[in-house]
């Protein structure tokens, strides 16, 4: 496996942020307010990480989610969730757009994030992932994938559910095509790891917006050469900024599923578009009728109930 493989790159850049003034923003002495309630929350975070390696999976769940809605309104963000995240183990993949995915993803279904290895070190939110039971990657060694793979399984199997971006890095988020994808879409590795344990594979997609204008937005967005603390400041001054996760309905995968056709069922049913065609083995899914090779979510609406409008 190349490092242009495993290290995928997008076609965003500075020209997908918004220029200043572009997006409402609150007063300065709001953005402070903001700032120290954020510096609270990771405080708090970080007396939590004591406390979830001891608490039952259940509750452990009901904390990590109270502290990541608790973290995104002291950020000043509004949560909308469309859809009904699951109550079981699952391998939930969802689209990258800015390190507030994370926040978004554990408010509604809190999981076992997959993080490069780099996390760990980080000052605070390290801890935080490794007390919340994080999967790390070691991204320069290829070669440890297969181990990556089977370790996601294995918390699969424990009954664990596991959230994964399977683009690999983000991206603007506003365009369905064009540059701005990642040039390969999402990458087949991770749902191996769902097939091997017989588990549901779940597509999130996570968008933002601006409630004052109804419009998508990029203020959240972490592209590029763009620094944590630009982005951090950027939704600090946003106003009116709402992220939106849509559940889609769950993909059941045989047991001889083939992990290209999983990965490209999941990808569009997360960016609604096509799935890419490429080559099947027959019962890809659960068993549901449809055209010979395709790949069929159990209990899927039609393509334009998917998700519920915004």
């Amino acid at each position: 496996m190349s490092a242009e493989l495993w290290r995928p790159t997008s076609g965003c850049g500075p020209d997908c942020l918004p220029v200043p003034g572009q997006v409402p923003a609150v007063p300065v002495a709001r953005r402070v307010a903001r700032l120290v309630g954020v510096l609270g929350m990771l405080l708090v975070g970080v007396g939590l990480a004591g406390l979830l390696p001891v608490l039952p999976a259940a509750s452990r769940a009901t904390a990590l989610r109270g502290w990541a809605r608790a973290t995104a309104r002291a950020l000043g963000v509004r949560l909308e969730v469309r859809g009904r995240p699951p109550r079981r183990r699952a391998l939930l993949v969802a689209n990258h757009v800015s390190w507030l995915d994370v926040l978004a993803v554990l408010a509604v279904a809190p999981a076992r994030m997959l993080a490069k290895r780099e996390v760990r070190a980080w000052p605070l939110v390290g801890v935080l992932a490794r007390a919340g039971g994080g999967l790390f990657v070691d991204r320069a060694r290829p070669r440890e994938l297969p181990a990556t793979v089977a370790r996601i399984a294995g918390a699969l199997r424990a009954g664990d559910p596991v959230a994964v971006f399977p683009e690999g890095t983000t991206w603007c988020g506003t365009r369905t095509a064009g540059d701005c994808r990642p040039g390969r879409g999402f990458r087949p590795a991770v749902f191996q790891a769902a097939i091997d344990a017989g588990a549901p594979v779940v597509p999130l997609r996570v968008g933002y917006r601006c409630a004052a204008t109804g419009e998508a937005t990029t203020a959240a967005a972490f592209l590029g050469d763009d620094t944590l603390w630009r982005s951090v400041r950027r939704v600090l001054a946003a106003r009116d900024l709402v992220v939106t996760v849509r559940v889609a309905a769950a993909l059941h995968p045989a047991p001889d599923a083939d992990r290209r056709g999983l990965a490209r069922a999941a990808e569009s049913a997360v960016h609604l578009v096509p799935a890419r065609p490429v080559p099947l083995r027959p019962a890809t899914a659960a068993a549901v009728p449809g055209p010979v090779g395709a790949v069929v979510p159990t209990g899927a609406p039609a393509a334009g109930e998917l998700y519920l409008a915004a």
